[in-house]
């Protein structure tokens, strides 16, 4: 008996449910843009229906009302942390040579402009100096000849000391080299920039060329985030405009930063356009690489009717709201919808500001009025009544019978 209990009630949900969906149109997915709760399709099967105070309680449901007021247009994206691309800088040498001794020898180590970064032994440094100090000899010597002779050795004691200099070696060493008489093998390369080595492409020994990258230096106290944005919200976006970023490395630390820059192209294959976001970084706690979401804030409508986003079922071909009319019945309704954040959505038509609409639990809504009606012919149909079967009779009863 149990057994035959068990295969009634299986074809019975069977039944219900293969009604049900015969009552669906086809449904098709929301589009990114609106991010409304999909449904399967707020069929256009879909009546007025009753529910009672303790059944709304049990399934969740709960009531809001349609508002007229200011809507701010938001829109969220995810962006990702980057060098600021302007306060990238490489360091070169302008001379070839060999690598005596390495100061700075790890990527990540801070340098500052004029922190000594290696030793380098060149030949051209060698020669340089060299010229150096026969200009300054030659300068004594013609100390006490014509005005002709010494203007022409101060002018290439000064040659002498730009050539040096446009080698990146500094005033003081010069200076130090004019003073001693003496050729030095090896010369320090002092850093031209302020950040942290982010590249390093030299080692002790190695044998370096005039141009090649060494290192590559990166400023961090201001860093981009560039994140996409859909094409149906570019309306919304604009330079200059505050951006709120969110990261989990730093739960409940919002940093807001302004949009720099909107890139000229579309990705074809997302419809989504990139924009840079400049944020300032002093306590240098964003890293390059880290994730965060960026909150664009928009224009504000002055005054719109709307729902919160919950109240809405969209199909992607309509959108309907459940309305609770005088007498308590919930109505399905379609709305035309406009601009939406993050909680509400605009109403263009098809609803009046101060009306109640299902606000959670909608899809279970939705899917009582469309089931009652799939049912309500067949009520009467035999093995429909959806009454539960009577208890068994007991044993004994049956023997007697």
């Amino acid at each position: 008996m149990r057994r035959d209990m068990a295969v009634y009630a299986a074809v019975l949900v069977v039944t219900i449910g293969g009604v049900y969906l015969a009552t669906r149109g086809k449904s098709k997915p929301v589009p990114a843009a609106h991010d409304h709760a999909t449904m399967s399709s707020a069929g256009e099967a879909a009546r007025p229906v009753t529910i009672s105070d303790v059944d709304a309680r049990r399934i969740g449901v709960t009531y809001a009302a349609a508002t007229a007021g200011p809507l701010v247009k938001e829109v969220r994206t995810i962006g990702q942390i980057t060098f600021d691309e302007t306060r990238l800088q490489t360091i070169s040498p302008k001379i070839d040579g060999w690598v005596d001794q390495l100061m700075v020898n790890a990527v990540g180590q801070p340098v500052s402009v004029g922190q000594p970064l290696l030793r380098i032994y060149s030949p051209m440094l060698v020669s340089a100096q060299e010229e150096l100090l026969l200009a300054k000899r030659l300068q004594g010597d013609v100390s006490e000849g014509s005005s002709d002779a010494r203007q022409r050795a101060t002018d290439l004691l000064a040659s002498a000391r730009r050539r040096l200099a446009y080698l990146d070696i500094s005033d003081s060493v010069i200076a130090e080299i004019e003073r001693t008489g003496e050729v030095r093998k090896t010369l320090t390369l002092r850093s031209s920039a302020t950040g942290y080595v982010i590249e390093k492409n030299v080692l002790p020994g190695q044998k370096i060329m005039a141009g090649e990258a060494l290192y590559k230096v990166a400023d961090l106290r201001t860093v981009w985030a560039e994140g996409e944005v859909f094409e149906q919200d570019l309306s919304s976006v604009r330079l200059g405009q505050s951006v709120l970023a969110e990261l989990q490395a730093l739960p409940g630390e919002a940093r807001t930063g302004r949009i720099s820059y909107i890139y000229p192209t579309l990705n074809p294959e997302t419809r989504t356009v990139r924009v840079r976001v400049v944020l300032t970084n002093a306590d240098l706690r964003l890293k390059p690489g880290m994730y965060a979401t960026l909150l664009i804030t928009g224009t504000e409508r002055a005054s719109v009717i709307t729902v919160p986003r919950s109240a809405v079922l969209s199909t992607g071909e309509r959108s309907i709201v459940f309305v609770r009319e005088a007498n308590g019945q919930l109505a399905p309704r379609e709305v035309a919808l406009g601009s939406s954040n993050d909680e509400r959505v605009e109403i263009l038509r098809g609803l009046a500001a101060g009306e109640t609409v299902v606000a959670s639990a909608t899809f279970l809504v939705d899917a009582e009025s469309n089931l009652g009606t799939a049912l309500g012919g067949m009520g009467n149909m035999p093995g429909m009544e959806l009454t539960t079967p009577p208890k068994p009779l007991p044993a004994t009863a049956t023997k007697k019978e």
